[in-house]
């Protein structure tokens, strides 16, 4: 009897979240809905039915060709018809990527065993509620609510291990530790738009001459900056207050839980490898995992480029991806090499500054192409005096490679 009600208990914890999820997508979507909802089924019944071994390859397939048709959809409307796409439909496919993060992340898990797997009791003799209670788990990960529209990726077994908690969906919170995060999110808010403000009133990209290009770029992307470290803040907050933050006793960065904004080490670090780990922490790590660690020729450069599929292929986003892979390499090298013949104090307090600088300027180079987006934009930024920092990096590349091969 006990057993019976603990199972209706956690049946109950998976509908609700999923009911969450489904309001929350209709409200936020409208009809697009459908695009979020419709693989979501079929994801669950590949998980369901195929084998460990086969499930995450054809999971993986069916769900990026599902995102890249609505890509399409998105470029066939911005560069085709020359209209602005619908918000609700934009909000669609930002959903649609993170639902492909937690569609791939439970088939890996299934496939390396970190998962039991359904797909035999799914093909046994069992009652269709039998089937719909074991399926019940998999779509109410794909689709609960807190996550549906942003927020760090939570693995399947700790959004399991919190619903089948013995304690309530949603433990005690320390008060301080979410107001302090409501101080942050209120802070750069203000920040935003004072930052706002001020690249508004100034020249663009298309009126600035020489060296004011630098301050547009640089002022440009931290009006950007802000608005991610905003955003991803709120959404752990919601996280966090839905029950699926750290346990108690548990650091940020452990393995379970891990936030996507480090703003200090971000905006401190001298190192564009380091900033490229903490940047969006949980959608690189997914994108290591996913992408990096299987990949056997070049998997720095695979990596960045599935991204730039996954993000949906724009032009500035090609082209933004594939730079930050050739810098990621030239940070390697560089770092190595001042490691290796920089030794005295002062020396090595001078090349943090100047790697600092140069970090964040190549950083904003970057983020200003991914976001753009489009060829004309593409243009003027690199015919501007903003391209003298990554052609920098380039340069220093192509000597200290060929310097570590005579040298090896």
């Amino acid at each position: 009897m006990f057993t019976k009600a603990l199972v209706h208990t956690r049946h109950t914890r998976y509908l609700f979240l999923l009911a969450g999820g489904g309001a929350l997508a209709l409200a936020a979507m409208g009809p697009y809905a459908a695009l979020v909802v419709i693989p979501a089924l079929c994801a669950v019944a590949l998980l369901c039915s195929l084998g460990p071994q086969e499930v995450h390859r054809w999971a993986f397939l069916f769900q990026m060709s599902w995102q890249s048709l609505c890509h399409l959809g998105l470029h066939y409307t911005e560069y085709y018809l020359q209209e602005p796409p619908s918000m609700r439909f934009c909000i669609t496919l930002s959903s649609l990527m993170l639902l492909t993060q937690r569609v791939t992340s439970l088939s890996l898990d299934i496939c390396e065993g970190k998962v039991e797997a359904t797909s035999a009791g799914i093909k046994s003799r069992s009652s269709l509620s039998e089937h719909l209670g074991k399926a019940l788990p998999y779509f109410s990960y794909l689709l609960f609510f807190p996550a549906l529209l942003g927020g760090p990726l939570c693995s399947f077994q700790r959004f399991q291990a919190r619903v089948q908690g013995s304690s309530s969906l949603c433990p005690r919170h320390s008060f301080r530790a979410l107001t302090w995060k409501a101080v942050q999110i209120l802070g750069l808010e203000c920040l935003k738009v004072g930052v706002r403000r001020v690249v508004g009133a100034g020249a663009g990209l298309a009126d600035c001459r020489q060296l004011e290009c630098v301050y547009v770029m640089w002022a440009t992307a931290g009006l950007f900056k802000l608005t991610y470290y905003s955003q991803w803040l709120l959404d752990d907050s919601v996280l966090h207050a839905a029950g699926f933050g750290p346990v108690s006793g548990q650091s940020p960065g452990d393995e379970g839980y891990v936030p996507d904004a480090d703003i200090w080490t971000l905006e401190t670090t001298h190192r564009i490898s380091l900033f490229t780990r903490e940047w969006n922490h949980s959608t690189a790590r997914w994108l290591r995992r996913l992408v990096f660690q299987h990949s056997r020729v070049c998997p720095l450069l695979q990596t960045f480029a599935f991204s730039a599929w996954w993000h949906g292929l724009h032009p500035g986003q090609v082209f933004g991806f594939l730079c930050w892979a050739v810098m990621v390499k030239a940070d390697y090298l560089i770092h190595a090499f001042a490691t290796l013949f920089i030794k005295s104090w002062p020396g090595r307090l001078l090349y943090r500054t100047l790697a600092w600088a140069h970090t964040q300027l190549i950083i904003a180079y970057i983020m200003l192409a991914v976001e753009v987006r489009s060829l004309s934009a593409l243009w003027l930024l690199w015919k501007s005096y903003n391209s003298v920092f990554p052609v920098v990096y380039c340069v220093l590349l192509f000597l200290l490679a060929k310097r570590k091969h005579k040298f090896n």
